[in-house]
């Protein structure tokens, strides 16, 4: 790229200066004929260009060289007149974007060198306004991120001081008030270990501290194992769980561990969420080389503007309703970084019949 741009410039360069001395020995020969003409019938100003064309250097070469030169070198920038406008219209754009607009672009025009170089720095422009978007959206959500866990913890936190306080001061009415100041401590110290350990490892996640093992699982047996391990949890809120299966194995390829969280999420989400439809339903097959995992309730529908968000960390739909029930806004973003980084993608869809949570992963060989 770099050669051919040199061998154009060289090669523009070059037939501008044979052309331009061309012209410049045309124009000195029509200038030279134009007056002779004109002063053909005025012999007092015939004498007097005679006398300055004859006392003008020191041989008529030099002279007719001196000439010729100057038509030249006015040939040539007439040649490069437009180039040199162009570079005017560039030097303008750089002073302005240099100056914080970064939404201006230069202009591409003509089909040269130049025009090569403001494709060049619109493209850099355009990094440069990407990047700096980067930036900030990272630093906004480095700020949301310190102000949600401010928030979140404290809560906790102030609700294990003020009853610890009250035990502190003995400010309870028998043994069966202390029990339940203490429970009520011990209960938020829980949630508070929670949204902890969820941010600790939410964080390292995104800093891809996570050690992925890749074992060979089947997933119709993991669902199965789950909805076991939660059979009591369906059970008190009043619904009953189903797997159903396309086959009895599909395998998969991935970490069992951050798999089952992933799914415990999920299915604790169906739970909590969905208990007005009575029933949560796990769908297991496969299509085409990725295994489909659908974890499906049929409570109250999430309402389509909050669907983009949901995997967004410390998003929630119902605030009050999670923080009481022990969520810290962080599960279903955990979820996403997880399923990701085995090479998979997860995705929501609800209507007033369903909600429906699609993990999709690559099926093991």
């Amino acid at each position: 790229m770099k050669f051919k741009l040199a061998m154009r410039l060289s090669w523009r360069m070059t037939w501008q200066l044979v052309l331009s001395l061309v012209l410049a020995s045309v124009t000195f020969y029509l200038l030279l004929v134009l007056v002779e003409r004109i002063s053909r019938d005025m012999p007092l100003l015939r004498r007097l260009l005679l006398w300055g064309f004859n006392n003008f250097g020191s041989s008529s070469s030099f002279r007719i060289g001196f000439f010729i030169g100057v038509f030249v070198i006015i040939y040539m920038i007439l040649f490069n007149w437009r180039r040199y406008m162009y570079m005017n219209q560039i030097s303008q754009t750089v002073e302005h974007i240099a100056k914080g607009n970064l939404n201006d672009r230069f202009p591409v025009k003509q089909s040269n060198e130049v025009t090569v170089l403001a494709n060049h720095m619109n493209a850099l422009v355009e990094q440069l306004s990407h990047s700096l978007e980067e930036e900030r959206r990272a630093e906004q959500t480095k700020n949301e991120l310190v102000t949600n866990v401010s928030h979140d913890l404290r809560t906790p936190l102030t609700s294990i001081l003020g009853y610890l306080g009250l035990i502190e001061q003995d400010r309870y009415r028998d043994e069966v008030e202390l029990r339940q100041y203490v429970q009520i401590a011990y209960d938020k110290s829980e949630r508070l270990k929670l949204l902890i350990d969820d941010l600790f490892e939410y964080t390292r996640m995104r800093h891809d501290a996570v050690a992925m093992k890749q074992v060979s699982l089947n997933l119709v047996e993991m669902m199965k194992q789950l909805l076991v391990h939660y059979r009591l949890t369906i059970e008190e809120a009043n619904m009953v769980g189903q797997v159903h299966a396309s086959d009895q194995s599909i395998v998969v390829l991935g970490d069992p561990d951050k798999l089952i969280r992933v799914f415990e999420n999920l299915l604790m989400n169906a739970i909590t969420y969905g208990s007005d439809g009575g029933k949560v339903d796990i769908h297991v097959h496969k299509s085409m080389d990725v295994a489909i995992v659908e974890v499906v309730n049929y409570g109250e529908p999430i309402p389509a503007g909050d669907l983009p968000q949901l995997f967004e960390r410390f998003y929630r739909i119902d605030k009050s309703r999670t923080e009481h029930e022990g969520g810290t806004g962080l599960g279903l973003a955990i979820a996403k970084g997880l399923v990701e980084r085995q090479g998979g993608t997860i995705s929501v869809t609800s209507d007033r019949t369903s909600t429906c949570f699609q993990v999709k992963l690559p099926l093991g060989l």
